[in-house]
Formats: structure tokens, sequence, C-alpha cells
């Protein structure tokens, strides 16, 4: 009865198939929901990132614009750029705004009065920030 018992194998190899594929799919799966949660992460961050600029001011004395923003979004800001006319400026860096912190953002370039300027503000994680400002 036992030798019987034991030479029946047919039972045996559905099993391990389905042991198989049940894991392979749970491995597919936690690999698909980390790559999910990976990517929706950076994404919210992103999303989250609200800069807003409330004045711009260009000094006659010492030929820098000075640039007052406030982050009014639910993440920190670094800003990484600040492009005059399309041209890297140099700034205060590194710039930091906590959540609902307001600064003065000073950039170093030559202007000209009357002049209009387009002046774009980046962040770390790709927000752009820009408009047309006229000297006076």
């Amino acid at each position: 009865m036992k030798k019987q018992f034991f030479k029946d194998k047919r039972a045996v190899t559905p099993v391990l198939s389905h042991l198989l594929l049940t894991i392979v799919a749970v491995s597919i799966m936690s690999l698909a929901t980390s790559a999910t949660f990976i990517i929706t992460t950076n994404l919210r961050e992103t999303m989250g990132e609200r800069l807003l600029v409330e004045d711009v001011w260009f000094e006659q004395d010492s030929g820098e614009v000075n640039i007052y923003v406030r982050n009014v979004g639910r993440v920190t800001i670094q800003v990484a750029a600040i492009y005059v006319n399309k041209v890297g400026q140099l700034f205060n860096s590194p710039f930091n705004l906590e959540i609902n912190e307001n600064k003065w953002l000073k950039a170093d370039f030559d202007w000209l009065s009357g002049e209009s300027y387009y002046i774009d503000i980046l962040t770390n994680r790709g927000t752009h920030i820009a408009s047309y400002y006229k000297a006076p």
C-alpha cells in the first residue's frame, strides 16, 4: 500500500507549476508596486512645488536685480538657476525656501533702463517660474 502511494506522482507536477506561477506573479507585482511608488513620489513632490514672484527690483547702485519670492507649495524649494533672456546668471546660492517662507533672490547682471527682460527661475525639481519684467 505504501509503495503504491509513493509511485502515484501525477498530482505533484500541477501543484508545483501552480506554486511556481504564484511566486512569479507575486514577484512581478511587487516590482511593479515599488516602481509605481518611486515614480509617483517624485511626481507628487514636483506637483507640490509652487513658487510665486511677488516683486522685482532693479537696483541702480549695485546693478543687481532683486526678486522677492514666496514658497506657496507643499515642499521645500531649492533654486538651481536663474536665466535672464535665456542666459544663466550668478545669484545668491544656495537658495532654499521652506514652506510659506519668502526671501529676496539676488541676481547679478547688467541691465539697461527701459528694457524688458525675460527672467526664468529654475528649481532643482525642474519647475520654471518665468515672466517678462521691465527695468525702470
